[in-house]
């Protein structure tokens, strides 16, 4: 058994666990891992030494004293350099922190690397990462993938034998799908809960930042430290941080559950099928209720809403990295425009060109009232969907990704729509800026299964509750 972050953390502040020692066995640890894995694009070994000998001098020991953080390249860390996993942003060093790592050092953690993942989140295997970065490998077989786009946030939190929790982010379900392949757990807050600043965008309307660890219990700790209205970002709620983890554990006699009946459809996998159900059934054995449902406008409509709208927020996002003002820049004699061309073409990848160019033609003058605007129209509808689902259930059960973690080179004969469609589950609760939770439901020919809980808006309480019974020994 791996020893909790709640663990650690109280030995440190109890004297009894040395975080110094710790610190420089966890930096061996992943130096061997990432050999072999790819799970981090910077590992920051000077910032953790550092932070583990103030912490041992009387630095703040908080909830997450001494906790092993890895922070999502997408996530901004003072003094180290943060690139989306974009070759674009190569040398860029922020000058401050994202306002979740500055909550979680300010407990105590301690932040060991920036994780691998798909260029700017453009990806649902972390197969699509920049030029000069390596590919994330699956912990439990290397020769598939990861899931993504947090695939090396995932990966790490499964194949650590130390306490973690990793930062992940999500904009169409980048933080339960590789929890899902990774077997570990993965949660997506509401959006709103969790600070968005300091996050290298993707879309503004969609991003969410949120915890994934191999235990239930450290996900909520990480929830509670992170989330929290913060003024420096425009569309952080001010609502009140529940104790999560006090939520696990509870009786869930009466927890209604809607089963989402388009889920277990054509394109599901039957391994996937049986697994979730059997974890349905075991959360009816605690004393759930579920009672099958349907989402017609999420699964029809979820993809192409999102695509376009998604999209479209990422080609403005990305507009400003041309070689003024972040990461590469060169001198030249060329043009404005000569330069700019040259600088996105050699830096970007083609997963990163191909989504410019739709989210720049969405929003394009003549087209954009028949794909942008009708895509905001099908959100609003998808939202009341869920919202009248909600009257009737506690959270909504489906498979969180329709079939076992592929291999390499199933993934390379996919086209960029099958790419697309992996994030059929996920899309619609991101839209409509919903909690939800990748559960490891158990394994299928020696591979993980995840089922995804979605809770209500400011719910996250009713995840944790459905899924501790699945929480690790």
């Amino acid at each position: 058994m791996t020893m909790r972050a709640s663990e650690l953390a109280g030995g440190v502040r109890d004297g009894s666990i040395d975080p110094v020692e710790h610190t420089e066995k966890v930096l061996e640890e992943i130096e061997r891992i990432d050999k072999d894995y790819h799970y981090l694009n910077t590992i920051c070994a000077d910032r953790a030494r550092k932070a583990a000998s103030d912490l041992k001098k009387g630095g703040s020991k908080g909830r997450l004293a001494g906790i092993p953080l890895s922070i999502k390249d997408s996530i901004v860390v003072k003094g180290v350099e943060s690139t989306g996993g974009s070759a674009i942003l190569k040398g860029y060093v922020p000058v401050f922190n994202a306002t979740c790592v500055e909550r979680g050092e300010k407990e105590g953690a301690i932040v060991i690397g920036k994780t691998s993942q798909d260029e700017f989140g453009f990806g649902a295997f972390a197969v699509n990462v920049g030029k000069g970065f390596r590919i994330p490998k699956n912990p439990i077989d290397p020769t598939r993938a990861t899931g993504g786009s947090s695939g090396g946030a995932a990966g790490l939190a499964k194949k650590a034998s130390f306490p973690t929790i990793s930062y992940g982010e999500s904009t169409g379900g980048s933080i339960v799908n590789p929890a899902s392949f990774c077997d570990v757990f993965g949660l997506c807050p509401t959006y709103g809960r969790v600070s968005r600043y300091g996050l290298i965008d993707y879309g503004n309307s969609l991003d969410k930042v949120g915890p994934i660890s191999r235990y239930l219990s450290d996900v909520a700790l990480g929830l509670e430290v992170m989330a929290g209205h913060d003024a420096k970002d425009s569309t952080s709620a001010d609502a009140p941080v529940e104790e999560f983890s006090s939520s696990i554990g509870k009786d869930l006699r009466g927890l209604r559950i809607g089963v989402i009946k388009e889920s277990f459809g054509e394109g599901t996998e039957e391994d996937v099928k049986d697994a979730v159900w059997t974890g349905i059934k075991r959360l009816e054995g605690e004393g759930a209720r579920y009672e099958e449902v349907n989402t017609p406008l999420a699964f029809e409509f979820g993809i192409p809403a999102y695509y376009i709208i998604g999209t479209s927020e990422a080609s403005t996002n990305l507009a400003k990295y041309c070689g003024m003002r972040y990461g590469v820049q060169e001198e030249t004699a060329d043009g404005f425009n000569e330069y700019f061309t040259r600088i996105r073409s050699e830096n970007l990848g083609d997963e990163a060109k191909r989504r410019v160019m739709l989210g720049t033609f969405a929003r394009m003058s003549g087209v954009r009232d028949a794909y942008y605007l009708k895509a905001a129209k099908v959100r609003t509808k998808i939202i009341e969907e869920y919202k009248s689902l909600f009257k009737r259930f506690d959270i909504l059960v489906s498979p969180t990704v329709p079939y076992k973690p592929p291999t390499f080179d199933e993934i390379g004969r996919l086209t960029p729509l099958q790419h697309y469609m992996a994030d059929v589950m996920t899309v619609s609760p991101n839209l409509a800026g919903l909690p939800h939770l990748n559960i490891p439901a158990g394994m299928k020919k020696g591979l993980p299964v995840g089922m995804m809980a979605i809770a209500d808006h400011w719910k996250e309480s009713e995840l944790f509750r459905a899924g501790a019974p699945f929480e690790r020994p």
